[in-house]
């Protein structure tokens, strides 16, 4: 039995989400934009799922505008909203679907203001304060990484957005079912996410919207989403999507404080059997489910490669382009070196881990990063 310790990159499908979607396919076909029985039946479904996703956020139902996933989500606001002269706030954090569109729109005439982290990998308000210009339209920080689980002071940035003007999308892919989204204390103007980070199934998710008529449509044909994305809605993975907000609202609170257990659980083995390891980030301001932890004179991708031999599932701080070994961005801004970026790996757990998992990936871990360390694999 493989130990699946990945849940940042996706999720296993929750069982009453395979079951919602299950039964939509046997009984619901129909098209929603469609009049007569069947459409309508599909169309029911739909604003179902648009309830259950507003009721996890604290939203209003006709603020949620449902994608393909987070990466459309943030497209579609960034190329939406921003035009040439527009001035943005964003951090060198942020996920590719947020960092790419933005660098195509700044050879496109909009200006861009990167701001860097501190070694935890949380960005500074007064930072972002400082960057304000009258002129600014956007800033887009996210809610909480991908690579590290660092946490960023949305709530402050809110309040300072709120006071000088700027719109505030953050990508809260990582965050919604982890942390405590709440829109009616939290005022952003915009999130994304995706519902297989939760849970639910690929391929759908959502933008939020407090001010739907500011934006620009991204899909044009069919008026559907209230004109915000046309095409015939996914209503077998939206209705999956409901499934897992739903799910994701009655067991949040627990599931977070056992993953916070067995993520320190994991780390004091770590700490314990092996010499030369560092957690990169900070434990206060980290999702309850991340470790990023970095081994002294180890390729990440070797120790990758050698625990998936033995079953279990991480992610490596560096990504393979072209077939070179690249660093993680994320981490390189937080001021590790090259090295140490390589060296390091993230474990993000969900849903079905336990202690026996825990105790079995320590172990693993204390034979393996000796045995690679001799190899002289840096």
């Amino acid at each position: 039995m493989r130990i699946y310790l990945d849940h940042n990159a996706t999720t296993p499908l929750r069982p009453e989400v395979m079951e919602t979607m299950e039964r939509v396919l046997r009984e619901s076909f129909g098209n929603p934009s469609s009049v007569p029985f069947e459409g309508t039946r599909a169309r029911a479904l739909v604003e179902q799922a648009r309830d259950q996703v507003a009721g996890l956020l604290s939203a209003e139902p006709a603020h949620i505008r449902f994608t393909s996933g987070a990466t459309e989500a943030n497209n579609t606001l960034l190329f939406g909203l921003l035009a040439p002269g527009d001035h943005v706030v964003t951090t060198c954090v942020e996920h590719p679907s947020v960092s790419a569109p933005l660098e195509v729109l700044a050879s496109r005439g909009v200006r861009v203001d990167w701001i860097a982290p501190d070694e935890s990998g949380c960005i500074a308000v007064a930072d972002v304060e400082a960057a304000i210009r009258p002129e600014t339209k956007l800033v887009c920080v996210i809610w909480a990484n991908n690579e590290t689980g660092a946490v960023q002071p949305i709530a402050e940035l809110a309040a300072l957005c709120r006071a000088r003007g700027p719109w505030l999308h953050a990508d809260a892919t990582q965050a919604i079912g982890k942390l405590d989204v709440d829109l009616t204390k939290t005022r952003v103007d915009s999130i994304a996410s995706s519902a297989h980070k939760l849970g639910g199934p690929k391929g759908v998710g959502a933008l939020v919207l407090r001010d739907q008529a500011t934006i620009r449509p991204f899909l044009l044909g069919g008026g559907q989403e209230r004109g915000h994305r046309g095409g015939t809605e996914n209503v077998i993975g939206i209705a999956g999507y409901g499934a897992a907000c739903r799910a994701a609202a009655a067991t949040g609170a627990a599931q977070g404080e056992t993953m916070r257990r067995l993520r320190d659980r994991l780390w004091r083995g770590i700490q314990t059997g092996i010499s030369g390891v560092r957690w990169n980030g900070d434990p206060v301001r980290t999702l309850a489910n991340t470790l990023n932890v970095g081994f002294a004179g180890v390729a990440g991708e070797v120790l990758l490669q050698a625990l998936d031999l033995e079953g279990i599932s991480v992610s490596a701080g560096a990504a393979c382009h072209s077939g070179s070994i690249e660093p993680s961005k994320v981490l390189l801004a937080m001021g590790k070196t090259p090295e140490e970026a390589r060296g390091s790996l993230r474990f993000s757990l969900g849903q079905g881990v336990d202690e026996a998992q825990i105790d079995r990936t320590i172990e693993l871990l204390a034979k393996l990063v000796p045995r690679i360390r001799e190899l002289g694999e840096p």
